[in-house]
């Protein structure tokens, strides 16, 4: 019996989420009525982490309390209702990037979804063989490609395959502005090239990259694409097919769900010529003392007892998303983004790193604060109630490259109003008469 997620606050199709309307989506969350340090709780943190609708706490905790059971692998009655729910959460999360629920992989988050790939192109000699297979072979005088906006989860993995397989580990570098050198790309991305894996939407810059402009050079090449969407998909409409990426990594925690789940996307012919990343039950066909066969994908990449509650209410979170509707969310994002990075670049001795105006960008703003460093921003917000990321924000390549150590990001969504961007921005203000920074 499929879960169906519980009514959202609908808006109208055609409109832009206006502000009084995300005041009633706030509704939805009964997180953002908290408060911190004695002040109304302004979450301008959901890049690192979104908050959960009830919908979503809703769909895990019925999960438990009406059909707790293993899935795959029972013939009584809640078992059979726990695959269902689980199988149609898989469809929703699919759905919502336009793939198919056979093309969609449950991990862990989205970092083991990169690693999982990043396995199969080391370990390309126990898959199931064949022209596809080929692809993912790679060694000395091959070339991984990456970009220098890179979360490290996006950067790491493959840095790890080149060392294993002596293939080289490039990467496309960024301008000041913080969009990639496309002028480059030609002499980066060459016949040698195995994969390019890059963001879709930098955590850092705010960037969005030009999907298609690197996905034509990689297949002019032969190369495998993988695209990092953990900033884009909870963001803006992502259709897997249009993009024409072979595969597409998702995180659930930032798209409304819970932690402890995210998802691979992979072409199926792909996903079934690569070998499987863990090994165990639930993953196989027919078992000897000698040997194993493994099922199709995605149920190959999935051994053991799976995040069966956390892919439930992810597959709720997709519903959430889509009945609000992404071209609405993107909007409204887009208001609070470019209302964050003007005010912010209006206050003297904060640097604002990203594209210069006009170039797409999502709602998202990471600034320097002359004279003061990141964690004594984060603190001084905090006193007000105000959460942000500070750090290197897992991109320490990136901020090494602008001359930085650290920044504080405020990153919005789709709960967030053009009152609480306000009041972070008159807060940011008095940061550095605060320390008396000059």
């Amino acid at each position: 019996m499929a879960v169906v997620s519980p009514s959202v606050t609908l808006l109208p199709a055609e409109a832009s989420i206006t502000n009084a309307e995300a005041l009633r989506i706030r509704n939805d969350f009964p997180i953002l009525g908290a408060e911190v340090n004695g002040r109304p709780l302004v979450y301008l943190d959901s890049g690192a982490t979104s908050q959960n609708p009830l919908s979503v706490l809703e769909a895990e905790q019925e999960f438990y309390e009406q059909r707790n059971a293993a899935v795959h692998r029972g013939a009584h009655t809640l078992a059979v209702e726990a695959t269902d729910a689980y199988e149609a959460a898989r469809a929703a999360v699919a759905g919502f990037i336009n793939a198919r629920p056979d093309e969609l992989v449950w991990t862990s988050n989205a970092t083991e979804a990169i690693n999982l790939v990043a396995y199969a192109m080391s370990n390309s000699s126990v898959g199931r063989g064949g022209a596809e297979a080929e692809r993912f072979r790679v060694g000395p005088g091959d070339t991984i490609v990456v970009t220098e906006m890179e979360h490290h989860a996006n950067l790491i993995p493959w840095q790890e395959l080149a060392a294993r397989t002596g293939a080289e580990l490039r990467f496309l570098p960024v301008d000041d502005d913080g969009a990639l050198r496309l002028e480059d790309a030609a002499g980066v991305i060459t016949p040698a090239t195995k994969i390019v894996a890059f963001t879709h939407a930098s955590n850092v810059l705010g960037t969005i990259n030009p999907v298609a402009d690197l996905v034509r050079l990689a297949r002019e090449v032969g190369a495998l694409t993988l695209l990092d969407a953990c900033q884009s998909v909870p963001h803006l409409p992502v259709d897997v097919k249009a993009l024409d990426v072979d595969f597409l990594v998702l995180s659930g925690h930032k798209m409304l769900g819970p932690t402890g789940i995210g998802a691979l996307y992979g072409r199926s012919e792909l996903l079934n010529a690569m070998p499987p990343f863990l090994t165990g039950g639930s993953m196989i066909t027919t078992v000897t003392m000698e040997r194993a066969e493994y099922l199709p994908a995605p149920n190959r990449f999935e051994a053991g007892t799976q995040r069966i509650s956390q892919a439930i209410a992810l597959g709720a979170a997709a519903n959430y998303l889509s009945e609000t509707g992404m071209h609405r969310i993107e909007a409204w994002e887009s208001e609070l983004g470019a209302r964050l990075v003007e005010g912010l670049s209006a206050i003297e001795g904060i640097r604002v790193l990203g594209p210069r105006a006009g170039l797409p960008r999502i709602g998202l703003a990471a600034f320097d604060v002359a004279g003061v460093h990141a964690h004594d921003v984060g603190q001084f917000l905090d006193e007000q109630g105000i959460a942000v990321r500070v750090g290197h924000h897992c991109a320490q390549p990136l901020h090494r490259r602008l001359g930085l150590t650290a920044t504080t990001r405020a990153s919005t969504y789709l709960y967030n109003t053009t009152d609480e961007v306000d009041f972070f921005l008159e807060a940011v203000g008095g940061v550095r008469p605060f320390f008396g920074a000059r």
